[in-house]
């Protein structure tokens, strides 16, 4: 074993969480804008109802399964433990919006929205990983 392999481990591990996360924002933010643009959602400054909301979550659940998988995917070995690094990275990211935007006002949605973020995180990881990897593969 090299002595210059541990630090390239770590960047590779750093490079696959990251990866996933940046693919989850790309996402859902394109998205958003896409759907503001097409109509679908009203201007940024208006609130959504509660269904758009629903559809919000919906898409981003998508992209959370995603990016788990993206990140078990690249990771340089022991590809769950990278998703669900991911996934408390969303937990923390989920929460820390959560607390910053609560009572905020109505465009910030209804409280289940973010607390559906919330809760997702760290499942959508894990499905993201175990879509890559058979249980089998999980220690290697």
């Amino acid at each position: 074993m090299n002595a210059s392999q541990p630090p390239r481990r770590l960047v590779r591990t750093i490079a696959a969480v990251v990866a996933g996360f940046l693919a989850i924002v790309i996402l859902s933010v394109g998205t958003d804008m896409a759907m503001r643009a097409s109509g679908v959602f009203p201007p940024a400054d208006q609130p959504m109802s509660g269904a758009l909301f629903a559809l919000a979550a919906a898409y981003r659940i998508v992209y959370c399964i995603g990016g788990g998988w993206l990140t078990a995917r690249i990771a340089p070995a022991r590809p769950m433990r990278h998703a669900l690094m991911l996934g408390v990275m969303g937990l923390i990211v989920s929460t820390i919006g959560t607390v910053t935007t609560w009572n905020r006002g109505p465009e910030f949605g209804p409280h289940w929205y973010p607390l559906t973020l919330i809760v997702t995180a760290l499942p959508c990881a894990w499905l993201g990983g175990r879509l890559r990897r058979p249980a089998e593969e999980d220690e290697g």
